[in-house]
């Protein structure tokens, strides 16, 4: 197969359209370079790789050495799955457990958006592995590109709680909603044909919604502008940060459990760029109350305004944020309305979100049995001299076969777990030095990272090989001021992208140069109030000493229970002291 050539008026089209509109729906050149005997792929075809759930990267530790040899860049692949909800079936982990060994560097790694990443594949293998994947009951269709991504939702597995079990299920069928119409996928990574393929949800026909397209109804040939991000949560729980997504859907119930409808949040978006004052983060904003019996073509129509109107000239400006933004939500609501043939229907209000929600530890399920929350340092499952984490897990997968759900705090929950097991699961972590969550500290718990280097090709800085003595020091600090009573959400990624959703922390660090880093303070602990900007450019050697000062005001002038990120908030930047910050060269 070959790759179709644009016309005249795609050829206008900025580059990373034209590549989507001349790739016959995500086939090429993937699928001719796929079959050839070489270390990479191209960079049109990376661009279609990520559709089909892979970013192609190289060891950067290496670049330097390998090109004073004269010799090309380490190339490998990351694979990422779709667990809508973060669940992931006990075969599906063994599979990837093993994969892992086989084919990648060895370790496994729990996104925030409650997916896991394998890292190390060569390209040689990966149509080995998305097999593999494929034949026991995963995918990573849709995981990256320029389309919906993973739906997020609260991972606790709490099955007398309706709302949660709403949450899960509309992830599932929204996922599968707007999962594309391609089979392309299934033509370049599975070989056998007799494979039974997903059945999905048919598409609303309204037609201001749809195209004029047989292949891809609702995307078309260029599907999206960028990336879109969908989360559902309940009212008392934001463990989604659902204020940080594209279309964020909060569960609305009545007395008795059953499932009313959804408020609907839009144009959330953590993504910026450095000295681009255009480009910056943005919470979801309401745009009104849907019943469930419409949710579907509601979502749809969101969607199809942002394949509509989103801005594919400029890919620093072409999130839906910033059509939102740009619009205003009355506009925005007002064509989405259009789009869908029904009026929306007004907010249901709702209380504040409690902060900081993580599900670690013993919990009861609620329908007799139990599950267990493990905490994961910045999500990276692997065996080391200190805790060999990823053999427990295996053993416990041999031995009890439970199903996980991956939260968005990187963490692994182990459900469905008999009361009688209980023992036995804790003598296994305990025998390979896995800490349960009573061995770590509230910091360690809360903290979030970004992979950043050495494989992330977009990183400017450290993050997660620099977040644990981070955590350590700042901890350490917090202590000494005398605020050890007092948790405290630290996020920390590599470049301003966000993935880790720093701006979204009361201590959030993103990477300016190697070794330096913003410093964002001031957002509220339940994911509702972005941070601000206290210092743009901070050794990380000279944090403490920068930040012993501030924390000291804290102490002093706070009010009883104020966590920090309001502090901040209440007295203002110029309030806070900055004597101490090291003053630092361009």
């Amino acid at each position: 197969m070959t790759s179709i050539p644009p016309t005249e008026a795609q050829v206008r089209l900025p580059r990373s359209e034209a590549v989507k509109v001349a790739s016959d729906y995500l086939r090429e050149p993937l699928a001719t370079e796929a079959r050839q005997p070489t270390s990479h792929f191209s960079e049109a075809a990376v661009q279609i790789l990520k559709f089909h759930g892979s970013y192609q990267q190289d060891d950067r530790d290496k670049r330097q050495e390998l090109r004073q040899q004269g010799l090309e860049r380490d190339f490998s692949l990351m694979l990422r799955t779709r667990q809508p909800g973060g669940y992931v079936p006990a075969p599906l982990y063994r599979t990837l457990d093993a994969l892992a060994d086989q084919y990648g560097n060895g370790t496994l790694r729990v996104t925030t958006r409650q997916t896991f990443q394998m890292h190390g594949v060569l390209k040689a293998n990966v149509q080995t592995v998305i097999e593999a994947i494929v034949r026991n009951m995963g995918t990573t269709l849709a995981t990256c590109g320029d389309i919906n991504r993973n739906v997020m939702a609260p991972p606790a597995p709490f099955l007398n709680r309706p709302s949660y079990r709403h949450a899960q299920d509309y992830a599932r069928r929204l996922s599968d909603l707007l999962l594309p119409r391609t089979r392309s996928y299934y033509e370049l990574w599975i070989d056998d044909q007799e494979l039974e393929l997903p059945i999905l949800p048919e598409l609303s026909p309204l037609p201001k919604i749809h195209l004029d397209d047989p292949v891809e109804p609702l995307y078309g040939n260029q599907y999206l502008p960028r990336k879109f991000k969908c989360a559902i949560t309940v009212p008392d729980d934001n463990s989604v940060d659902i204020y940080s997504q594209d279309i964020g859907l909060i569960v609305i119930t009545d007395a008795k459990g059953e499932l009313r409808g959804f408020n609907i949040l839009v144009g959330g978006g953590m993504g910026r760029t450095h000295n681009k004052e255009e480009t910056f983060p943005l919470l979801g904003q309401p745009l009104g109350f849907v019943p469930a019996a419409q949710i579907e073509t509601v979502i749809q129509a969101i969607l199809a305004v942002q394949r509509d109107h989103g801005n594919r000239q400029d890919r620093k400006q072409a999130r839906m944020k910033y059509l939102v933004h740009n619009w205003g939500i009355r506009k925005f609501r007002q064509v989405v309305q259009a789009y869908a043939g029904q009026k929306l229907k007004p907010w249901h209000k709702i209380p504040p979100f409690p902060a900081g929600l993580n599900y670690l530890g013993w919990q009861p399920q609620g329908d007799g049995k139990l599950f267990l929350g493990l905490s994961i340092p910045n999500g990276r499952i692997r065996d080391t001299e200190d805790s060999q984490l990823k053999t427990a897990l295996r053993l416990i997968n041999e031995q009890f076969a439970l199903p996980l759900q991956l939260s968005p705090t990187q963490d692994v929950i182990l459900r469905d777990i008999d009361p009688q097991w209980r023992e036995k699961i804790t003598t296994i972590l305990r025998q390979h030095c896995v800490p349960l969550p009573d061995d770590l500290s509230p910091f360690t718990r809360l903290a979030m990272a970004c992979p950043a280097l050495p494989t992330c090709g977009l990183a400017i800085t450290e993050s997660e090989r620099v977040l644990p003595d981070l955590v350590r020091q700042v901890e350490t600090l917090w202590g000494e001021v005398g605020l050890a009573d007092t948790p405290l959400i630290i996020r920390m990624t590599g470049c301003p992208n966000g993935c880790a959703r720093p701006y979204l922390a009361e201590l959030g660090l993103v990477g300016t140069l190697p070794g330096y880093y913003q410093v964002w303070v001031g957002a509220s602990a339940n994911g509702s109030r972005l941070a601000q900007v206290l210092w743009e450019k901070m050794p990380l050697a000279g944090l403490a000493e920068a930040l012993k000062p501030v924390f000291t005001f804290y102490k002093q002038e706070r009010y009883m229970g104020e966590r920090f990120g309001d502090f901040c908030h209440r007295v203002g930047l110029s309030q806070l002291p900055q004597e101490s910050a090291p003053s630092v060269s361009d």
